[in-house]
């Protein structure tokens, strides 16, 4: 009897992991590209799946539904995990664990999705969602820090590292948490921040990386405002 509950928990668990992985290979912003603007999106600015590159190339129509759904990724996978917490029977700690195995099958399905050939984005969106479910608060404490980054250097790249950086200080400072997984797990999305975004790091150093260009539309703005003015 005890072997065929471990069975069944082994069974239930790997295809969780599958279901979680297929979920976050789903390649929102190639879709989007292919499906209402006829390009690959890999094969335009920085040839990144993400919804930086989106924005930075269809625009902020597209880049939007694209940045939200791979968060939605992250975030619903983790969520799930309670569908099977009566049946797995799993402690707290375990509970933790599996919801970070999800994330982490769905994290790998965005940036190796196997819809489309296993190249997808840096999976930051993603990962966002991810520690949302997770850990809200230390999650909201590194989109704050990713804002104010943005706001000073310009540079979405640059700001989604430091926000990575931070949120190992922020699980194990702010929420000080005992759960030795998650401090784990904060640590290795710094790591794979930097991974992912190698070829970012090489422009940032060679100062050939491209800032976001966030007063245009405040310019725009102004100017409308001026001509309206004037009639």
């Amino acid at each position: 009897m005890i072997a065929l509950n471990i069975l069944t928990d082994t069974i239930i668990i790997i295809l969780s992991i599958l279901v979680a992985y297929l979920i976050g290979s789903i390649p929102t912003a190639v879709w989007v590209g292919r499906v209402f603007y006829n390009i690959d999106i890999r094969e335009h600015g920085s040839g990144n799946a993400g919804a930086t590159n989106t924005f930075r190339v269809l625009g902020k129509k597209a880049g939007i539904p694209v940045l939200l759904f791979d968060v939605f990724k992250g975030w619903l996978v983790v969520q799930a995990a309670f569908l099977t917490k009566e049946t797995l029977l799993l402690s707290n700690d375990m509970y933790v664990n599996f919801q970070l195995g999800l994330g982490v099958a769905a994290l790998i399905g965005h940036i190796f999705p196997v819809y489309v050939g296993f190249k997808g984005g840096k999976g930051v969106a993603t990962l966002l969602g991810l520690v949302i479910a997770v850990a809200p608060i230390a999650a909201l404490y590194a989109i704050g820090i990713f804002i104010v980054t943005l706001l000073i250097t310009r540079f979405v790249s640059l700001s989604s590292m430091i926000a990575g950086f931070s949120f190992p200080i922020l699980i194990i400072v702010v929420l000080q948490t005992s759960t030795i997984s998650l401090v784990i797990f904060s640590m290795v999305i710094a790591i794979l921040l930097l991974f992912t975004h190698q070829k970012n790091i090489e422009r940032l150093l060679s100062k050939e990386e491209s800032k976001a260009n966030l007063k245009v539309k405040l310019k725009r703005s102004n100017r409308k405002n001026a001509m309206d003015l004037d009639s």
